[in-house]
């Protein structure tokens, strides 16, 4: 029998995994590697051959193979990679799995109810230089149609953002000479998520692209609250080509303040909010964030944001946006 060391990346990486026989174990390691080296193609055009491509499709359906017991090993290696690091970025957000027009059971509704697939929330870890360590935990779930009423039944989905933090603060205890940064889409800025951070004593830091121009204790509003202070300076990064549209050089000004969120009847959550604005878009381009924000627990963070080399909270930043456009 062959060790794993013979499968090469695919073989460590999937070195623990137990499916409960030894066939599936190896067919899950020569599955990897295969859909590794070819990921944009389907299963048949990545397999070699018909009787690989049967191979492959019988052990996906296989009762004993779940997603669980194929990403246990990958967590683990994925954990091991995150504790050589000084800080690394846990990435969140949802996507769409469009089973559509495809006989599967199931399936739920996605953006059109009469569109049929499931959705995935995953955690991905990523190295402050952008070096991806591993997916940490994941969402998965699907909807249930809406009732009479254009309710939707079953858990709020939201719940998923408050639990993926609370999955990262689990991490955080198992490696705690690296500093983990919980990154999400403006979907997670609900003042929910930063009280149960708070509730947990915030063993992860988290770093939210706002969506809410909140009204605050004084009667203001967070983003004229932010920009009505001195600037702290610009940052500028190539957006790449999209769209139709060609890589082009933007250019922003930063505002940074410490401001307190209204939470329930008499309390806040302090918070650290970042303005960007695009200064001189190109005619007919759409502006990078006319004007938005990012919420963070790091009360010190403005103190770095106009640094050259500071990754909290703008080196983030720019990856919400690539991440998002």
């Amino acid at each position: 029998m062959l060790g794993w060391e013979h499968w090469g990346w695919a073989g460590e990486e999937l070195k623990e995994v137990d499916l409960g026989d030894r066939r599936l174990n190896k067919r899950a390691i020569t599955l990897l590697d295969t859909l590794a080296a070819k990921p944009t193609l389907s299963i048949p055009s990545a397999c070699s051959g018909w009787s690989e491509t049967i191979a492959a499709y019988r052990f996906l359906d296989n009762d004993a193979v779940t997603w669980e017991g194929i990403l246990r090993p990958h967590w683990s290696c994925s954990r091991t990679r995150i504790a050589c690091h000084k800080v690394v970025l846990m990435l969140q957000d949802t996507t769409e799995l469009d089973f559509n027009g495809q006989s599967i059971d199931g399936l739920g509704p996605l953006s059109y109810e009469a569109q049929r697939g499931l959705y995935v929330h995953p955690t991905y870890a990523v190295s402050t230089d952008r070096e991806p360590l591993g997916v940490l935990d994941a969402w998965m779930w699907a909807r249930e149609p809406k009732d009479a009423n254009g309710q939707r039944p079953g858990i709020k989905e939201s719940t998923r953002w408050i639990e993926g933090y609370e999955r990262v603060a689990e991490l955080a205890a198992e490696v705690p000479d690296t500093r983990l940064v919980y990154v999400a889409d403006r979907e997670s800025d609900m003042i929910e998520l930063m009280a149960r951070a708070g509730e947990l004593d915030t063993p992860a830091d988290w770093l939210l692209r706002a969506q809410h121009d909140r009204a605050l204790p004084n009667g203001e509003k967070l983003w004229q609250t932010v920009t009505s202070g001195e600037e702290l300076g610009g940052i500028s990064f190539t957006l790449p080509a999209r769209d139709g549209q060609k890589a082009r050089v933007v250019r922003q000004q930063l505002w940074a303040r410490v401001v307190d969120l209204p939470h329930g009847k008499n309390q806040t959550i302090r918070a650290t909010c970042v303005v960007a604005k695009e200064i001189d878009p190109p005619a007919g381009s759409t502006p990078v964030d006319g004007l938005s924000g990012d919420l963070t627990d790091r009360v010190g963070a403005i103190a770095q944001v106009g640094e050259k080399n500071d990754r909290v909270p703008t080196g983030r930043r720019r990856g919400h946006w690539r991440a998002e456009n």
